[in-house]
């Protein structure tokens, strides 16, 4: 017969009940534990991302722009006068020399004027002839009259003597004498009028054939401007350039003041940059610049920056140095770079997405193993073109993904394959 032994009983449910407890503990752990584990890192496509290396050295801080080469100065050809555009002459991109005529213009009313006026001086030198003719023959009467009373005066003088010595021999009476005084002293003041009335019409006729003769001065320069209004109506470049545009078409009436053609000289080209505004605050005049125009490469200075911004940017002129290179000329495109300092020692990397200067930047760093990479605060201090000088977050050497990086903005880690 079966004894039944209450102490395994007991013992039994110990063992289950410490084996439910254990069990339970195990479950919590590992519930514990995975709530501790961090999220699987993304995958990121190595090809997909840009990388560079934080080094330190030698570090020019510069900004970029496009623009074009211009030349330095652009002569404007105004109209000087009204007239009708008759023929076109030279076409935009002709090299033009100072006396070469861009357009013929016509104006018939000008040329009446130029007919008036020849007209005008051949009457005032006919007149002046005439004049001539006439003071001449009144200054001859004049002579004449002169000669007349000089012939009565020496008689009169002549008679006086021969009356004097008459009377000092008794030949003659004292009323004789005195009559005969009279009328040589009469003559006398007659002969020093007519002597003076003969300087004094000499004066008149100098004065009058003067006169006349400015009269005839005056049409003649009238006559040399209508002639220049005239001869202006062929239009010339006026200076050795090339023509870069004209205004005006065959038919056209400009009027006096209106551009009629653009002028410029090839050979004296400066490049004018745009940069972004937010770029532009750094820039001084006398900056130096290199200027590239895809097939060679020249220096230049910053020679002016516009006051005002126009489509988010600021144009910049930059004077070109030396001799310019073969191809060079207006219009041609070109990509400028200029300097705005340098640093002679500076822990630099290339310039990440949305880095501003004197600011911070979200990078993820590579680990050593180059396949993950962690979330790291970078101070950035200034900023170049492509590259950001390092003040805090990174040492030399270490590698950082510089792409945009925002699809993984809430990931502190991520793998790269």
């Amino acid at each position: 017969m079966d004894i039944e032994r209450k102490d395994l009983l007991r013992k039994r449910k110990i063992r289950r009940a410490l084996g439910t407890v254990c069990a339970a503990a195990a479950l919590g752990g590992a519930v514990w534990g995975v709530s501790r584990l961090e999220p699987a890192a993304p995958s990121v496509e190595r090809a997909a991302v840009f990388i560079d290396k934080v080094s330190r050295g030698r570090m020019v801080l510069d900004v970029r722009g496009l623009g074009s080469l211009v030349p330095e100065e652009i002569v404007l050809i105004p109209a000087r006068d009204e007239g009708r555009v008759e023929r076109r002459l030279a076409q935009p991109g002709a090299a033009v020399e100072p006396h070469t005529v861009l357009l013929e213009l016509s104006n018939p009313q000008l040329e009446q004027q130029v007919f008036d006026a020849e007209s005008e001086i051949a009457a005032a030198e006919a007149e002046y002839r005439n004049l001539e003719v006439q003071l001449q023959t009144q200054t001859l009467d004049q002579e004449a009259v002169r000669a007349q009373v000089v012939g009565d005066y020496e008689q009169a003088k002549v008679q006086y003597e021969a009356d004097k010595e008459l009377f000092e021999e008794g030949l003659k009476v004292s009323i004789e004498l005195a009559k005969s005084r009279v009328a040589y002293e009469q003559m006398e003041v007659r002969k020093r009028v007519e002597e003076k009335r003969l300087a004094i019409r000499e004066k008149a006729v100098e004065a009058q054939l003067a006169a006349q003769r400015a009269r005839i001065d005056q049409s003649r320069r009238l006559l040399d401007l209508r002639r220049g209004q005239l001869a202006r109506l062929k239009v010339r470049a006026g200076m050795a350039g090339v023509l870069q545009q004209l205004e005006v078409e065959v038919g056209e009436l400009v009027a006096p003041g209106a551009v009629l053609a653009r002028v410029s000289d090839p050979n004296r080209l400066k490049a004018a940059l745009k940069i972004p505004e937010t770029q532009a605050k750094d820039i001084v005049v006398g900056q130096p610049a290199e200027i590239d125009m895809r097939t060679a490469s020249i220096a230049g200075s910053v020679a002016r920056i516009d006051p005002a911004v126009r489509d988010g940017a600021v144009t910049v002129d930059v004077r070109l140095e030396g001799e310019l290179p073969r191809g060079a000329r207006p219009d041609l495109s070109v990509d400028g770079r200029i300097i705005l300092d340098r640093i002679d020692d500076a822990l630099q990397v290339g310039r990440p997405v949305y880095a501003q200067p004197n600011g911070a930047v979200s990078l993820f760093r590579l680990a050593p193993d180059g396949i993950h990479a962690a979330r790291s605060q970078v101070r950035i201090g200034r900023a170049s073109v492509n590259k950001v000088e390092i003040l805090g977050g990174l040492a030399e050497n270490d590698e950082v993904i510089l792409s945009d990086m925002s699809a993984w903005q809430d990931y502190e880690r991520i793998r790269l394959n």
